[in-house]
C-alpha cells in the first residue's frame, strides 16, 4: 500500500509566466506537506493521528525548478522571466527545469523561433544560477516556517494576507439537516420532471462498436452564412481567372494557326541589320 497525494494549484492572480510560480508553489507544497505516520506489523497497518504521533515529511531528493525564457525578434533578444505583456508579443518561448546539482529535469520549447545550440547552453547557464537562488529562499522559508511553529508565533498562507481577504469565494460553515432525508428526495423527484427517453440496450453498429442513442444531425462541415458569402465569391473570382486564361490560350493558338509550317522562320538580329534565314527542323529548342 501507498500513499496517494494530488495537488492543486489555484490561480489568484495572473500576470506572466504562471509556469515557473507554478512550479516553485508546487514544490514547495510538497515541502512543507507532512503525512500521518505509520507503523506496519506482519499484515496488519496501523495509521496513527497527529495527536498520537507527529505527521513526517516526504522524501523528496531534490527540487526541480522551472526557468522560462522569451525570445525575441526570431532569438535575437533574450528575456528571463517575461511579464503578461511580454508573453503577448514574444515570438518563442523555451521552459528549462533543473535542480540545484545541474541536473536538467525537462525542456520545453514553443513559438514559432527556432534555437540554435548556444541560445540553449546560454539558457542553461542562467538556469542554473537561477535555480541555485530560487532553492536557497525555498529552504529559508521553510526553515523560518518550522521555526515560527515551534516558538508558537504566527505561521502558514492564512497569517500572511489580512483577515477575510484570503480568497474571494469564502462561506461560512453551515450545519447541514440530515432528518427525512429520504421523504425530502422523493418529493424533489416527484415535482421534477420526467426523464427523457433512456436507450436500454447499446445500437450495435459493427462488431467492436456500441452506440447509446441515435445523437444528432452532423453538421461537421456545414458553412455559415458569412462562410458561404466568402466561398461564392473565391469561386466567381476563380471562374473568371479561368475563363481569362482560357481566352489566353484560344488567341495564341490561333495566332500560331496562322503562320504555315511550310514558311520558313526569319529571326534577324538588330546589331548587325542582317537576315538569318533558318528551316523549320532547324529551329534550336530551349532547354530548361
Amino acid at each position: 500500500q501507498v500513499w496517494q497525494i494530488r495537488l492543486d494549484m489555484h490561480l489568484l492572480n495572473h500576470d506572466g509566466n504562471i509556469t515557473d510560480a507554478a512550479s516553485i508553489a508546487g514544490i514547495v507544497a510538497l515541502c512543507h506537506f507532512r503525512r500521518p505516520d505509520v507503523s506496519v506489523q506482519g499484515e496488519e497497518v496501523t495509521v496513527y493521528t497527529p495527536e498520537e504521533r507527529d505527521p513526517v515529511p516526504l522524501s523528496i531528493h531534490h527540487m526541480p525548478i522551472c526557468v522560462s525564457f522569451a525570445f525575441f525578434h526570431q532569438g535575437t533578444y533574450l528575456l528571463v522571466d517575461p511579464s503578461e505583456r511580454e508573453e503577448r508579443v514574444m515570438d518563442g518561448l523555451l521552459v528549462i527545469a533543473m535542480n540545484k546539482h545541474r541536473e536538467i529535469c525537462t525542456i520545453q520549447s514553443s513559438g514559432v523561433v527556432m534555437l540554435v545550440q548556444d541560445q540553449i547552453l546560454r539558457c542553461s547557464k542562467i538556469t542554473a544560477v537561477k535555480v541555485a537562488e530560487i532553492t536557497e529562499l525555498i529552504q529559508k522559508a521553510l526553515e523560518n516556517d518550522q521555526k515560527a511553529r515551534k516558538e508558537g508565533g504566527k505561521f502558514g498562507f492564512a497569517e500572511s494576507i489580512p483577515n477575510q481577504r484570503i480568497t474571494a469565494f469564502k462561506m461560512e460553515s453551515a450545519a447541514v439537516d440530515t432528518n427525512n432525508v429520504e421523504e425530502k428526495a422523493g418529493e424533489i423527484i416527484a415535482k421534477a420532471d420526467p426523464p427523457s427517453e433512456v436507450f436500454a440496450d447499446p445500437i450495435l453498429h459493427t462488431p467492436g462498436t456500441a452506440q447509446i442513442g441515435e445523437g444528432i444531425e452532423n453538421s461537421w462541415g456545414d458553412l455559415e452564412e458569412s462562410e458561404k458569402e466568402e466561398a461564392g465569391e473565391e469561386e466567381g473570382e476563380s471562374e473568371a481567372a479561368a475563363f481569362q486564361c482560357q481566352k489566353t490560350e484560344t488567341e495564341d493558338t490561333s495566332m500560331m494557326t496562322e503562320t504555315k509550317k511550310d514558311e520558313p522562320i526569319l529571326l534577324s538580329d538588330s546589331e548587325e541589320e542582317e537576315v538569318v534565314i533558318l528551316e523549320p527542323q532547324e529551329v534550336p529548342r530551349k532547354t530548361r
